[in-house]
């Protein structure tokens, strides 16, 4: 699992401070911001994506709880809050935990413990179901493999290239290769993996794919020869 990115959601400085410590000594943690307010936070959420918000509840404005009621696709939500009476709410909107002020770090690291089993049994789920998780431009796609058209390795960078969109991705095109069905798909390049079943023709040292024409190696032409005959 990648850094699971979070944000602080609360009006008192003091609890930000905390909270900012706290995280900073979880490794698998990456604080990407601040807010005081959640109409702050809601503009960021709509640029940036954001697994695990740390969110207080009664704040000027617009309270935890009904911002967490507004989201349409909440990330997991762990309440801070003074009030304890609030817990019986916050868990209805299926937050992970509800940490009540002051609380330590045992406390705290108890919490984002359940969230990263959370999140973990979340990619697991969707592992099952045949989809993978693509992570690009700090989103999360959860994308059917047979969707694939063909990837494009550029450095550490790979291209996924999709009918409607492509996604850059961080990472190596053979690490990130291995996590596609072998079946369905074939490094005919150095640079280039395929999606077998959406190759519409071979030309020479090339396929197509759609409009777009793919290198093929020389010393890969035999064996895609072979497989797409069979596919």
């Amino acid at each position: 699992m990648d850094r699971v990115t979070c944000m602080i959601i609360d009006d008192e400085p003091l609890s930000r401070d905390i909270l900012r410590r706290y995280i900073g000594q979880v490794r698998e943690l990456a604080l990407l911001r601040e807010c005081a307010d959640a109409m702050e936070a809601t503009g960021f959420m709509a640029e940036q994506r954001v697994d695990l918000l740390f969110l207080d509840i009664q704040m000027p404005g617009l309270s935890g709880i009904s911002f967490a009621r507004s989201l349409s696709a909440a990330p997991l939500i762990i309440f801070t809050t003074a009030f304890p009476q609030y817990a019986v709410e916050g868990f209805e909107l299926n937050a992970v935990d509800y940490l009540v002020k002051p609380y330590s770090f045992e406390r705290f690291l108890k919490a984002v413990n359940r969230a990263l089993e959370a999140l973990k049994k979340k990619e697991l789920t969707e592992a099952v179901s045949g989809r993978i998780v693509l992570k690009s431009d700090r989103k999360l796609f959860a994308v059917d493999p047979a969707d694939i058209l063909y990837l494009e390795g550029q450095g550490d960078y790979v291209r996924f290239f999709f009918m409607e969109k492509k996604l850059v991705v961080h990472g190596t095109l053979k690490k990130l290769a291995a996590s596609l069905p072998p079946e369905a798909f074939m490094r005919i390049h150095r640079s280039y993996v395929v999606n077998l079943k959406q190759i519409s023709c071979i030309e020479g040292n090339q396929v197509w794919i759609g409009k777009q024409a793919v290198p093929v190696s020389p010393a890969q032409r035999e064996e895609l020869l072979e497989r797409f005959s069979s596919v």
